[in-house]
């Protein structure tokens, strides 16, 4: 008789089953980070947005949210004197996520 030996055929199935483990964890581990990459690229695109919003009307300082389409991502703008004269530096705080992830803008503008 020909064939394969049940010892034969449960070690094929150990290493499918060891392959298709790897596969679906990494395919898991994979999309945590797109999903990572894709809150900090709008992130980053609403910063941007927000700081150069920010130079042109003059502020300052101030808090807020990205409502009505982003609401659980917040921003907060700072003012902060620098070494040289005339010129004022911008800190625009992006937080999201429970306020667990963030990213920060810095802009120099003439002080106004």
């Amino acid at each position: 008789m020909r064939g394969f030996t049940l010892l034969e055929v449960m070690v094929a199935l150990a290493i499918i089953a060891g392959v298709l483990m790897t596969v679906i964890s990494s395919f898991g581990y994979h999309l945590g980070i797109a999903t990572r990459d894709r809150e900090e690229t709008v992130a980053m695109v609403l910063a941007r947005a927000r700081l150069d919003d920010a130079v042109l009307r003059g502020e300052k300082t101030g808090t807020g949210t990205f409502t009505p389409d982003w609401p659980e991502i917040s921003w907060k703008l700072a003012t902060e004197s620098t070494q040289w004269p005339g010129i004022e530096q911008l800190n625009l705080t992006v937080s999201w996520n429970r306020e667990q992830q963030r990213l920060m803008l810095t802009k120099y503008r003439e002080k106004q």
